[in-house]
């Protein structure tokens, strides 16, 4: 599944966080095959709103969406934040 790129917020994010090569690594991950475990996709709570997680590192997740058989990145948090 592709991941659209992402929004001007969310790059400035991963780049004032030091995030780019982790990020980078885990998209290509997910993209070929996101079941991949060291990404540990989850969906999350209430799961019918059907939002889900991907592990960037130890400390931060990426939250998604799926939209039109893309996936689109909505958030980057810490984990369990």
């Amino acid at each position: 599944m592709k991941i659209k790129d992402l929004n001007y917020k969310l790059n400035e994010f991963i780049k004032t966080h030091q995030l780019e090569k982790k990020y980078n690594k885990a998209k290509t991950l997910f993209e070929n095959d996101f079941n991949h475990p060291s990404l540990s996709v989850e969906i999350l709570e209430p799961k019918h709103l059907k939002i889900y997680s991907f592990r960037i590192d130890l400390k931060y997740r990426a939250i998604f969406i799926i939209v039109d058989e893309e996936v689109e990145v909505v958030a980057i948090t810490t984990h369990y934040q």
